[in-house]
């Protein structure tokens, strides 16, 4: 899947992911290949991406919003 994460200053991730872990503001999630489609807010935390090597890149975000649709997570994070 396709993933992008933005803040107001750069875009800190664009790439493809496996596995996408965000600190959502009711609860962690988890993201996969083929999610249901998805729009939730995000609290302080650290966003984990697994691409397709199976390295892990963490970005440490203070909150923000995810759009999951069609095999792309989007996130915009403060």
């Amino acid at each position: 899947m396709k993933v992008e994460i933005i803040t107001p200053e750069a875009t800190l991730f664009e790439g493809d992911g496996s596995f996408v872990f965000l600190p959502g503001s009711d609860g962690s999630l988890g993201v996969l290949n083929n999610h249901a489609p998805l729009i939730s807010s995000l609290k302080k935390g650290t966003v984990r991406v697994k691409d397709n090597t199976g390295k892990e890149h963490r970005f440490d975000v203070k909150g923000g919003t995810v759009e999951v649709f069609n095999n792309k997570v989007t996130i915009l994070a403060e």
